[in-house]
């Protein structure tokens, strides 16, 4: 019996859906949303929905303990377009990585072992990256992996991004977590059938790196994970006027592909808050 299906793991995440209901409500919500959206039904939303959602969340923290301590079989991971990366890194071209909370994020990290000569920089919210990247270093001494914390992208951070796209590096951001701040500045972008607010950062970022912007999507299969990438443009421009509805437009087309894998691996979209909470902000 695997330590996901054992009794001990079932009243794990039994008792932190009990204990988290703004949590729960969101899942709840997202897994509506999902079944209202149209095309195919794919799950009936309920409370046993909601179990399952919150018990693949759990496996997937699971995942990572196991990915942080060097015991989970990476190169049994399944890899969907990485010629694309493999082409760029050749190239000693950088880019720009669009993620997401589908799947197991953390398998990100570990991208260099998979594909040498990668150089990552991975943006992230927590204001632990310094640890993380101790942490890492110590777990894998050949990474070239490396965390940066941001709360917004100040000028001073897209400069030194900038340098690094330029001298080959890759730097990833998530595309579906609003930033950590008062006022974020969002697009909105339709979502499984209501508008939800996305952030901009990602596209900004785009436009300052004249670089290819590529999407990764990553998803378990019972034992196997798999890790899509796609081009998503060769470079992006933003014009000085209209700027706020070109990035409407682009939300819009990452919103579609985000929908597009949220239906693959419904229940492994993780993002437990009222996603769609920001989507009447003044922008």
């Amino acid at each position: 019996m695997s330590a996901a299906s054992s009794p001990g793991f079932t009243c794990c995440s039994l008792w932190y859906m009990m204990t988290r209901p703004a949590a729960r409500a969101a899942s709840k919500d997202y897994l509506r949303r999902l079944a209202q959206s149209g095309g195919e039904v794919i799950l009936k939303p309920g409370v046993f929905s909601v179990f399952r959602h919150f018990a693949c969340f759990a496996e997937s923290i699971l995942e990572k303990m196991l990915l942080w301590s060097g015991l989970y079989e990476t190169d049994q991971v399944k890899f969907v377009g990485k010629e694309l990366i493999m082409a760029q890194t050749a190239a000693q071209s950088g880019g720009l990585l669009i993620c997401c909370h589908l799947g197991n994020l953390e398998l990100s990290r570990f991208l260099s072992k998979q594909l040498p000569g990668l150089k990552l920089t991975v943006l992230i919210h927590t204001k632990h990256a310094q640890r993380f990247n101790r942490l890492l270093a110590h777990l894998n001494p050949e990474s070239q992996v490396d965390l940066m914390q941001v709360t917004e992208l100040s000028p001073a951070t897209a400069i030194v991004l900038a340098r690094k796209v330029a001298q080959g590096e890759f730097v990833a951001i998530a595309g579906d977590r609003i930033p950590v701040s008062p006022h974020p500045r969002v697009a909105l972008a339709e979502f499984l059938g209501t508008v939800a607010p996305f952030p901009v950062g990602p596209y900004i970022l785009a436009n300052l790196f004249h670089c290819p912007v590529y999407l990764m999507f990553s998803m378990s299969h019972g034992v196997t994970a798999e890790i899509h990438f796609e081009l998503f443009h060769k470079v992006i421009r933003l014009p000085r006027k209209g700027r706020d509805q070109a990035l409407a437009r682009i939300a819009t087309e990452y919103a579609r592909r985000l929908e597009h894998f949220c239906r693959r691996a419904p229940l492994q979209w993780f993002n437990f808050y009222d996603f769609w909470s920001l989507a009447t902000v003044d922008n």
